[in-house]
């Protein structure tokens, strides 16, 4: 089956006829095609992939800032904890310290409160003893006067004042004892 070659072109040819095939415009179309393939390539084609290119490393500092803020946020909280842990333990150690300067406030009110009854009991000792001597004094000199009246009324007899001063030294001397 080895058809000649000019039988070959002649098929194509007639091919080419039937179908509406022309050399010129075809060689014509490519032509344009390859100017337009190549216009697109320099003023679309380069610039979109430009544009892509751009929006790609975009997108790559997009996650790398993402990766960066995780990684702050991450420092940020670890941070919060620290200065939480640290604001707790302040506030322990406060809360420490006024429970015991409380307790020593209060052994120090305390121990005044004490001093101070000390001090009451023995003003009102003192005024009881002032008191007691008052009323001694009162009652021995009201036991003197009855003495002598009840002497003067048993012996019927008026007592000089030599002997009113006698009597109430005898009845102050006995209830002295």
């Amino acid at each position: 089956m080895n058809i000649p070659i000019f039988v070959a072109a002649n098929l194509v040819t007639e091919t080419a006829d039937s179908f509406g095939f022309d050399l010129k415009i075809f060689l014509s179309q490519v032509v344009s095609f390859i100017i337009v393939a190549l216009l697109l390539r320099w003023f679309a084609y380069k610039p979109i992939l430009a544009v892509l290119e751009e929006r790609r490393q975009r997108i790559a500092e997009g996650l790398l800032n993402a990766e960066k803020i995780k990684q702050q946020l991450a420092e940020g909280e670890q941070r919060q904890k620290e200065i939480l842990a640290e604001a707790n333990a302040t506030a322990q150690r406060m809360i420490d310290e006024a429970k015991s300067s409380a307790g020593v406030i209060a052994e120090r009110k305390q121990q005044e409160a004490i001093v101070a009854a000390e001090q009451i009991l023995a003003k009102a000792r003192e005024a009881s003893a002032l008191e007691h001597e008052r009323t001694m004094s009162q009652l021995k000199r009201e036991l003197g006067r009855l003495v002598v009246d009840t002497t003067a009324k048993v012996t019927g007899k008026v007592l000089t004042p030599e002997d009113q001063k006698r009597l109430q030294e005898e009845a102050s001397r006995q209830v002295a004892v």
